[in-house]
């Protein structure tokens, strides 16, 4: 593996030197086509945990090189404070408040982690539009033989992770191709045999390596394209299992340039997975230089949620929620606003910063205006194409919104430069900051602005369609 990055990271970068002219040839020998779309998503990973955003401790060198040859977002925002909620506003452009997915799943009923056959995803979206599809890393939307498989939501292939438990670990005894388990060489710890999930003794084969190489592969079987490669990888989340029974998630194959730093382990371990992060975002980026296809390729950049400490690490010793409130299963900024990078050589111009107000559900649209296509009705989606390409015209949100479930659950609005929490949900007193001047939300305004937190309480009730299935924990 240490020599496949090193030829990744060395001579594919030396051989894409000379490759412009072949990108504009393959361009025009195809002639007029859509792009290439690859959405790369992190996993827990916090608004200043990278180098664009802020981050010194950690090196993140092929971010950086991505947002100066691109566009950075301040104000972007995902679908929800945790996983699956999140990722299912990405995938339908509904946001928590409408989507059928409305936090992880409790216990064993995984149905309520389950995307409904009516809700049409991004894979589908592009799939009907002559896209080749693949999904590479945590799904966590439905299993095997459920009506929200990848198979059946769009997905021509996919291999990583369906279960979210199960992608806790970075040493699984198998994956998933389709609908197949894979075998791997790692050997489970004894009370995680049965699963393959938790916490493996015998560690061989990581995980997020195998993911890689098999998103590269696809993109060379599928470089004559147009394809969407969705890559999700797992990293940096902790292996919550392997916390409670070591007291550090943080798995990682080693601690690399971090090995000698003066830190708790744990944080170590952190940095040394997102620096991992990073070169995975540069060999991707490479390969594509490397076909020729960057000018025919967008490539997004961004995390599910705001920064974790569930693998024994500091989020504040490394500053992962930037200047921002609250971590992961926060509704505060820092549990919910992430970064946001597009590169696409030629069309998006580069070293660019947006404070355009944008989440995870614009994606959908803003796919839907790059090729061309009506987007489905019904969604709360925006494009953010106008703002991409650097061309008027941009929309804006009346609001954004976020529900959630855990801990006697939230809700959340933008609007403007407001924004709105309350706690408990549905129940609670709504809090209000305004986020010009106090980004770090530690000022409620609410009893001198009692009009604003009117609208915002109309926003609140407006925005959430009941369902009985999500109840507050």
């Amino acid at each position: 593996m240490v020599t496949r990055r090193a030829f990744l990271a060395g001579v594919l970068s030396a051989a894409a030197a000379p490759l412009p002219g072949l990108a504009r040839a393959a361009s025009t020998a195809r002639g007029a086509r859509h792009p290439n779309i690859i959405l790369f998503v992190g996993d827990d990973l916090g608004y200043g945990d990278i180098g664009p955003y802020g981050q010194t401790k950690i090196a993140t060198p092929c971010l950086d090189r991505l947002a100066a040859e691109g566009i950075r977002f301040t104000d972007f925002y995902a679908g929800c404070a945790v996983c699956a909620p999140s990722r299912a506003a990405l995938m339908t452009g509904l946001h928590t408040g409408h989507v059928s997915v409305r936090g992880n799943a409790r216990g064993a009923d995984m149905d309520l982690q389950t995307l409904r056959p009516s809700e049409t995803t991004v894979a589908q979206f592009l799939k009907d539009a002559g896209y080749a599809t693949g999904l590479f890393g945590k799904w966590g939307l439905g299993e095997i033989g459920s009506a929200g498989h990848p198979n059946r939501k769009g997905f021509d292939e996919m291999f990583g992770y369906l279960n979210q438990t199960h992608a806790h670990n970075y040493y699984p005894t198998f994956l998933v191709h389709n609908s197949a388990r894979v075998p791997l060489k790692n050997v489970a710890a004894e009370e995680n045999r049965e699963r393959g999930d938790g916490y493996a003794k015998d560690r061989v084969e990581y995980a997020p390596d195998l993911i890689l190489d098999h998103a590269q592969r696809w993109i060379s079987a599928n470089q004559r394209g147009p394809f969407f490669l969705y890559f999700a990888t797992t990293l940096p989340h902790a292996n919550n299992e392997r916390t409670r029974a070591t007291k550090n998630g943080m798995e990682i194959p080693s601690y690399g340039q971090y090995a000698g730093r003066d830190w708790p382990d744990p944080d170590k371990g952190l940095a040394a997975m997102i620096s991992r992060l990073d070169a995975d975002v540069g060999a991707l980026v490479s390969q594509v230089d490397a076909l020729g296809l960057s000018r025919d390729t967008i490539f997004i950049f961004t995390s599910d949620n705001g920064p974790h400490r569930e693998g024994g690490n500091t989020p504040g010793f490394f500053a992962s929620s930037g200047p921002f409130r609250g971590i992961k299963r926060d509704l505060y900024e820092g549990g919910i606003r992430v970064p946001f990078i597009a590169r696409w050589p030629g069309r998006i111009a580069p070293r660019r910063t947006s404070s355009h107000v944008s989440y995870f559900g614009d994606l959908l649209a803003t796919f839907a205006e790059i090729v061309g296509r009506p987007a489905p009705k019904g969604l709360d989606s925006l494009s953010m194409a106008p703002t991409l390409l650097g061309r008027p015209g941009q929309l804006a949100h009346e609001f954004l919104y976020w529900e959630f479930y855990e801990g006697g659950g939230a809700q959340a609005v933008r609007f403007g430069s407001w924004k709105a929490v309350r706690k408990p949900i549905f129940t609670g007193a709504i809090e209000l900051y305004n986020l010009a001047s106090d980004p770090g939300e530690q000022r409620n305004l609410a009893a001198d602005h009692t009009s604003v937190v009117e609208q915002a309480r109309q926003f609140l009730e407006r925005a959430h369609t009941p369902d009985p299935r999500w109840v507050p924990q």
